[in-house]
């Protein structure tokens, strides 16, 4: 059987269902069984690593696991019952917003004092909760817009357009140079961080494995494509002025030309963007399926939710002094942790 010989090590399993989805992937004999699942924590580090694992192989998989394992039945079969068991747990625990106006509304207000991670790096952030937070972000930012690429074959007419060109931009606009997770990989080196793919999932908390884990599950599932779609407006829309407090945080604590830029780039793109995915993305959406509304303004609340909840793990450790890390970070620019 064929292996990838390139792509992330594996990383250590943090439950019995990560533990026997890392032993199928090593060739062991089964995954781990379906009904598992339903009783794990949705939220927690087994079930999200285990989920994340299984997503994992329709991007650049792991070194020394067979790239056949992306259809898998048994490991599908597997997957489909940790993704249910997330997937309920959103729709349980979400606040829904009304409709699609209202909740995009209330992602266009920013709070005069903020006290979100943003608010907080760009204000009292230390260099070593910079590259905390981009070690962790590293899970999605050195495969951005992959996840959201997903959508477009199930999508047509100006939805498609749109979300076309924006991700075009995100892409470099056709130049190897620019794509954003090139220059996210920049940003880490500035940080004295290892650009490697994948490097840092051990460390990362299954709070940030989550929000990764809902683009990919959004994205994967025609049936949720309203859903990715209100995703991806939750998140260009929340860009440009998030990363405006970031490039501030960069420049205040001196990490560098690239991490500066990086943060840069996205205030000025992603303004454009906000304005293209409101408009057209989900206006040309919802143009030709408004029955997808309701499925629009859950991807943009289930996004609030995990986001919240990364920001509270991090602001917790940090307010306390603390490593938001399972694992803490090595190496680095001299007396950063």
């Amino acid at each position: 059987m064929q292996h990838d010989l390139a792509g992330p090590r594996l990383p250590a399993a943090r439950g019995p269902l990560s533990a026997a989805v890392l032993e199928y992937l090593r060739g062991g004999a089964a995954p781990p069984p379906a009904r598992e699942a339903a009783t794990a924590d949705p939220y927690g580090d087994d079930l999200q690593l285990a989920l994340y694992l299984c997503y994992e192989l329709h991007y650049r998989g792991f070194a020394g696991v067979s790239p056949g394992l992306e259809w898998d039945p048994e490991l599908l079969r597997v997957r489909a019952a940790l993704e249910r068991r997330f997937l309920d747990a959103l729709r349980a625990d979400v606040r829904v917003h009304d409709d699609v106006e209202t909740a995009v509304g209330e992602l266009l207000v920013e709070p005069v004092d903020g006290t979100g991670v943003t608010h907080h790096l760009a204000r009292d952030g230390e260099l070593w909760q910079l590259r905390e937070y981009a070690a962790q972000r590293s899970l999605y930012h050195l495969k951005e817009a992959d996840p959201h690429a997903w959508v477009l074959p199930r999508l047509h007419g100006r939805a498609k357009a749109a979300m076309a060109a924006v991700e075009f931009d995100e892409y470099g606009g056709g130049r190897a140079d620019r794509v954003h997770a090139r220059l996210f990989a920049d940003l880490m080196t500035d940080l004295g961080l290892d650009p490697a793919y994948g490097r840092y999932l051990d460390a990362a908390c299954a709070e940030v494995l989550a929000t990764v884990n809902l683009m990919s599950l959004l994205g994967l599932h025609r049936a949720l494509r309203g859903a990715l779609v209100g995703h991806f407006a939750a998140v260009e829309i929340t860009s440009s002025p998030g990363s405006r407090r970031l490039a501030r945080a960069m420049r205040r604590t001196g990490a560098g030309p690239a991490a500066e830029f990086f943060y840069d780039e996205h205030v000025e793109a992603d303004a454009v963007h906000e304005q293209v995915v409101r408009h057209e993305v989900i206006g040309g959406l919802l143009a030709d399926e408004p029955h997808l509304a309701a499925d629009v303004v859950f991807g943009i609340d289930a996004t609030g939710y995990v986001e919240d909840r990364f920001a509270d793990r991090l602001l917790t450790a940090w307010r306390a002094g603390r490593s938001s890390l399972r694992t803490p970070l090595t190496g680095g620019k001299a007396g950063v942790r």
